[in-house]
C-alpha cells in the first residue's frame, strides 16, 4: 500500500513552489539533508522560508506516510480513543498534525510547537485551506530541550524530533512529553540503529512512569533484539517529479524506513497483545515463515500452506501488522 499526502496539503505544497526555483530547493534540500546527518539541529539549517520549503520538498511526503502508518496503527490497538486535542511537538512543517486528523476526524484543537520560525510560517502557509482544526492550529515557538509549561493534549505526537536533540537531554524531554500527553504519546524516529538506540532510551523511561507500551512491542520487558538487528519498519509512498527532483531520485516512488513507539495512560488501549511481524514474511516450498516479536519474545514461525484458515491470512500480512495465532 501506497500512503500520499491528502489532497489539500498535496496542492498547498504545489502552490508554494510556483515560481520558486526548482534547482535551488535541489541544492537547500543537498544541504539540510547533510547537515541533519552530521547531527545539526533545524535551527541552524532551516534559516529562511526556503529553507523550510525545500525541506517540506524532500521530507514531508516520507514524514507524512510513516506518521499516517503509525496512527493507524495506534488507533487500531486503541478502537476507543478519539482525542479531541493535539501537541505536535518539534512540528515542522506538521506532517504529524495532517496525519492525526486523517487517523482522529474528530480533533477539535491542535498546537504546532517547533523552535523555528520558518517551520511555523511553512506550517501556517501549507494550512490556509485545511480543514479548520489545522488551518486554526496554535503556534507556539519554543525549543524542547527548553522545557516550560507546554499544553497538555490527548495525544502528543514528536516525529523525526528527538534526534535534534543532544542525547543527554533526551530522557528529560521524554518525560516532558510524557506529562504534556493525557492519553497517548507517539514517538516517530528514523528507521536507522541510531534512530531505535533512542526509542529503546524513551520507552525504558516511558516504562518507569506507568506508561503502557501498546506498539510495536507486544510486551513491556526488554528489547530481545541483538545487534546487528534493530526493530523498524517501512512505507510506500509516491514521488512526484519534483520529489523526485530534489531528493535527486529516479523511481517513482520511496521506501521510507522508520522506527517508532506509541505509549499511552493505562487503561488507554485494548488489553490483549498480539505478536508483531518484524521483516517482511519469507515464502518456501512448504509455507510462509514470519519472523515475530511476541508476547514471550523473538519466535520464528511457519504458516504452512496446508493450513486452509492460517495461511491465506499469511499471505496477506506484511512488515510490521500484528499477528494473531
Amino acid at each position: 500500500m501506497s500512503v500520499e499526502l491528502p489532497p489539500a496539503l498535496r496542492s498547498a505544497l504545489q502552490r508554494e513552489l510556483e515560481g520558486v526555483s526548482r534547482k535551488g530547493l535541489a541544492e537547500r534540500a543537498s544541504r539540510t539533508s547533510e547537515a541533519y546527518r552530521a547531527g545539526k539541529g533545524s535551527a541552524g539549517v532551516i534559516r529562511a522560508l526556503e529553507d523550510a520549503l525545500a525541506y517540506a520538498l524532500a521530507r514531508l511526503p516520507a514524514t507524512y506516510a510513516a506518521c499516517a502508518t503509525v496512527f493507524a496503527e495506534a488507533a487500531r490497538l486503541a478502537p476507543g480513543f478519539a482525542p479531541k486535542t493535539v501537541l505536535d511537538a518539534g512540528s515542522g512543517p506538521a506532517a504529524a498534525s495532517w496525519a492525526a486528523r486523517e487517523a482522529w476526524p474528530g480533533l477539535a484543537g491542535v498546537t504546532w510547537l517547533d523552535a523555528s520560525a520558518p517551520f511555523l510560517d511553512l506550517a501556517g502557509r501549507l494550512a490556509a485551506d485545511a480543514p479548520p482544526v489545522i488551518a486554526e492550529a496554535a503556534r507556539l515557538k519554543a525549543d524542547l530541550v527548553g522545557g516550560g509549561a507546554w499544553p497538555r493534549a490527548d495525544l502528543v505526537a514528536a516525529s523525526y524530533a528527538l534526534a535534534e536533540i543532544p542525547p543527554a537531554a533526551q530522557a528529560g524531554v521524554v518525560r516532558a512529553l510524557w506529562a504534556a500527553a493525557e492519553g497517548m504519546l507517539v514517538l516517530v524516529e528514523p528507521g536507522t540503529p541510531a534512530g531505535y538506540a533512542r526509542l529503546l532510551a524513551a520507552r525504558e523511561a516511558l516504562i518507569a512512569e506507568g506508561a503502557d507500551v501498546l506498539a510495536p512491542c507486544p510486551h513491556a520487558r526488554a528489547c530481545p533484539l541483538a545487534a546487528p538487528d534493530w526493530c523498524h519498519f517501512t512505507v510506500r509512498l509516491p514521488r512526484s517529479r519534483d520529489h523526485k527532483l530534489a531528493k535527486g531520485a529516479e523511481t517513482p516512488f520511496e521506501d521510507e524506513k522508520f522506527a517508532y513507539l506509541v505509549a499511552a495512560r493505562p487503561g488507554v488501549g485494548a488489553a490483549a497483545r498480539t505478536s508483531r511481524i518484524l521483516r517482511h514474511p519469507r515464502m518456501g516450498k512448504p509455507g510462509l515463515e514470519l519472523r515475530l516479536c511476541g508476547p514471550e519474545g523473538l519466535e520464528t514461525r511457519l504458516v504452512a500452506r496446508r493450513d486452509k484458515a492460517a495461511f491465506p491470512r499469511a499471505r496477506r500480512a506484511g512488515w510490521g501488522d500484528a499477528w494473531e495465532g
